[in-house]
């Protein structure tokens, strides 16, 4: 061995006996002492029927169970508000897979929520095309008018891929849109008094047309 590298061989054989066992930021090691991770016994876990029903739906469409546990999760979600450590419970049971393997699912997509927030969903676009037509003072508007109702879950989302309509929101997975900043108490209010927020706006809607699409009204 060349005595340059000899050299650097040994400096860095010194380093890693001199480090420590955990550095710095690094996670902590597993502790393998611990039980291994067990799968909720269905028989015991108290499952609403039709989440059960919806979820084994979803398991149906896909080859490996497990797949399905993005659409199962937002089922629960629906039901509880958030993924609460007893909804994790309720789908691992149904699905049978641990309750850890559906925890790191939803700490890692954000429109899983870990926490409780609001049971409404409202995600105002503010991407490009949406800022362009004052999405942000949309946003602002609904945040204001929905100050102190805990029930609503009100931010930004950075693109909802509904260009044509904006500025927009998607209410509790309804695109609605186009909206004005000056419409949203009515949307707060819709959603306090459990209808609808702005009906026949939403892309479902019967009867839903865009002001300028050529047989709607005028722009």
């Amino acid at each position: 061995m060349r005595p340059q590298a000899d050299k650097f061989v040994q400096q860095a054989s010194h380093q890693d006996t001199a480090m420590p066992s955990v550095a710095g930021d690094w996670d902590e090691p597993a502790d393998l002492t611990k039980p291994p991770a067990t799968i909720p016994d269905l028989s015991s876990v108290d499952v609403p029927p039709e989440l059960e029903r919806e979820i084994r739906e979803h398991m149906a469409k896909y080859p490996n169970k497990r797949s399905a546990a993005l659409p199962a999760l937002e089922a629960a979600q629906r039901v509880h508000g958030w993924c609460s450590p007893e909804a994790f419970r309720q789908v691992a049971a149904v699905m049978q897979v641990t309750p850890a393997y559906l925890s790191s699912l939803a700490t890692f997509y954000d429109m899983l929520n870990t926490e409780p927030v609001g049971r409404h969903q409202v995600y105002v676009c503010t991407s490009v095309a949406c800022n362009l037509r004052n999405a942000q003072a949309l946003l602002e508007a609904l945040q204001e008018a929905g100050e102190g109702y805990e029930d609503a879950n009100i931010r930004g989302f950075e693109c909802l891929g509904a260009c044509d309509m904006a500025p927009m929101a998607s209410i509790d997975n309804r695109y609605v849109g186009p909206i004005d900043p000056s419409e949203a108490p009515d949307v707060i209010a819709a959603l306090k008094e459990g209808r609808p927020p702005l009906p026949g706006r939403g892309v479902n809607d019967e009867g839903f047309k865009l002001p300028w699409d050529k047989d709607g009204a005028d722009a």
